[in-house]
């Protein structure tokens, strides 16, 4: 039987990027772009969220696949990705599976850093409800390793297997990236 760790660090298939857009200021309208610069350590150029520093939170990512669930129950026929106020939207690759491992979009490099929990923007945008419409779907932040360009139709491709301190004792690992250790 494989292990835990074997199970999580299994081959990905290759994603694409639906969509990118960016609040160039705090509660700023979202701009849909087809390109996108993306500074290491920092995130998207043009983003009120890219600073400089030791955020893990420098691009924010959610599931094409998501979209109609939310939309369903938010009570909406459709969700525009704007609404939701993420930077990329996702299709073909289960983005919670991007958690502490390495990916490249263009000749961007990322790094999933952790889940992307909605905001009390959601009931303002998608009505009553919409905060928790968007709950266990807001998809993943993620942490620039290197900077470049990604554009809209880029491959979203997994370049290695978790990333996790081999210096920590086991319990440690697992505790720290929500595993169990049970096989």
């Amino acid at each position: 039987m494989e292990s835990l760790r074997e199970l999580t660090e299994g081959p990905l298939p290759t994603g694409r990027v639906e969509w990118i857009g960016i609040a160039r200021e705090r509660r700023g309208e979202i701009e849909e772009l087809q390109t996108a610069e993306v500074r290491e350590s920092t995130g998207i150029e043009g983003e009120h969220h890219a600073t400089s520093g030791r955020s893990k939170r420098q691009v924010s990512l959610i599931q094409a696949e998501h979209l109609p669930l939310i939309a369903k129950f938010a009570g909406m026929d459709e969700v525009s990705p704007a609404l939701l106020r993420r930077n990329l939207v996702i299709s073909g690759v289960n983005l919670l599976a991007l958690k502490q491992r390495e990916f490249q979009i263009g000749d961007v490099v990322l790094r999933g850093s952790g889940p992307c929990p909605p905001c009390s923007r959601m009931e303002e945008n998608l009505g009553p409800g919409g905060y928790s419409a968007v709950r266990g779907h807001g998809g993943i932040v993620a942490e620039v390793l290197r900077g470049g360009t990604f554009n809209v139709g880029d491959e979203v491709v997994v370049l290695n297997t978790l990333s996790i301190d081999e210096s920590l004792p086991e319990a440690e690992q697992s505790n720290r990236y929500g595993r169990g250790t049970r096989g």
